[in-house]
């Protein structure tokens, strides 16, 4: 019998966000007779037992910190330990604090770019450091993965020499299908039936712009006719979160918005809304806007990495300039008034998910760059 290639997939956190849906869908769909991969995240959270209960073996080594020198000892004791045969670090702080410890011990370490951690927002001494941390990983990992080639062309910009491959971010379209029956979210929320529900589900962090979406929510109720049903469903957690539970109700917004905390049941959620909208200062390429349009969502997302090469406006979804409140709020009472163009974006969206975005052929993709990675 060969023996199994064992595979220590690296990821920051445990929480469920974007590189971690990614994790969960890539260790899903691993050829289990070639490959063994256990799963190192630097926080806990439900990722993990969701891992468990996939049949994935799990290890945790905590920190929230990217390159923190005082766990390297540890990770390189785990690392002996475990005998992967490859490392996949998903995210700086993962590649960061594998990194030394894979060099020391000669295992070959793939990265992935599920987006860069420096970006034009950024303070220009934080900006340089990052690009500086950036090169360094990049550089010394033995292939990169770019999760977008529009992505790949911003890390070409910053850092000449960076070389990757793209492979694009899949999605579980077994389990992401919005023909199978869901349970009542509405009802479990007490929002009516017939409402209208605008869902953000991601991160409460400065990136993914919650507050400027409450506001733009705010301008949207002025904007439509008396009487009309629309409801804001907010998922998620993160520093931004009591901010914007405090802005909606500065904002009068009480009852109008709803607040949940990160969920398990993200295609139950997904299947209750109407417009899903993801107004992210950046991006590598976001799973959860793919996962909305697998869903059959019209959609609304910015002018950012990622999300330029799913979205064609005015095609299969609505795209604004990242921070324009004002447009934001166009774009969703304009949804919310027109019931056929969002009929046809949440169709066309669908067709392109299930034509470009597979996590089955992600997988394959990224199965053959771990052989060639191993090849003597």
């Amino acid at each position: 019998m060969t023996k199994k290639i064992r595979v220590l997939e690296c990821i920051r956190q445990g929480k469920i966000g974007g590189g971690e849906s990614h994790l969960l869908s890539l260790t899903a769909n691993l050829d289990r007779n070639k490959f063994e991969p256990v799963v190192l995240s630097f926080t806990d959270g439900p990722m993990m037992e969701r891992l468990k209960e996939m049949g994935v073996e799990t290890r945790l080594i905590h920190t929230e910190k990217p390159f923190d020198i005082r766990i390297w000892g540890q990770v390189k004791r785990l690392l002996k330990a475990e005998a992967p045969d490859v490392i996949h670090a998903h995210g700086t702080r993962a590649c960061s604090n594998v990194l030394w410890a894979a060099r020391k011990l000669g295992i070959p370490v793939i990265y992935t770019i599920h987006g860069w951690s420096f970006h034009q927002d950024q303070h220009s001494l934080v900006r340089r450091l990052r690009i500086s941390g950036e090169k360094y990983l990049t550089s010394r990992s033995r292939m990169n993965i770019s999760v977008s080639a529009s992505n790949q062309q911003s890390g070409r910009e910053m850092i000449p020499q960076f070389r990757s491959v793209v492979i694009n971010n899949g999605i579980d379209q077994q389990r992401f299908d919005p023909d199978r029956s869901y349970k009542d979210i509405k009802c479990e929320l007490g929002i009516p039936a017939d409402s209208i529900v605008v869902l953000f589900i991601a991160r409460f962090t400065a990136h993914k712009q919650p507050l400027a979406l409450i506001r733009a929510f705010a301008k949207v109720l002025t904007q439509l006719e008396a009487g009309t049903g629309v409801h804001l469903l907010m998922v998620g957690d993160g520093d931004e979160k009591e901010a914007g539970v405090a802005l909606a109700g500065e904002l009068g917004l009480q009852g109008k918005v709803r607040f949940q905390a990160f969920r398990q049941d993200v295609p139950d959620v997904l299947h209750a809304a109407d417009i899903f909208v993801l107004p992210s200062l950046w991006e590598g390429l976001p799973i959860g806007l793919l996962e909305a349009m697998a869903m059959r969502k019209a959609v609304i997302g910015t002018r950012v990495d990622g999300t330029r090469e799913v979205l064609q406006d005015g095609e299969n979804g609505l795209m604004v300039e990242s921070g324009d409140v004002d447009a934001l709020a166009a774009a969703i009472a304009r949804l919310v008034a027109d019931k056929a163009l969002r009929e046809s974006l949440r169709t066309k969206a669908y067709q392109t998910v299930r034509l470009r975005f597979d996590a089955a052929a992600m997988t394959r993709a990224i199965e053959d760059i771990y052989l060639k990675v191993i090849e003597p």
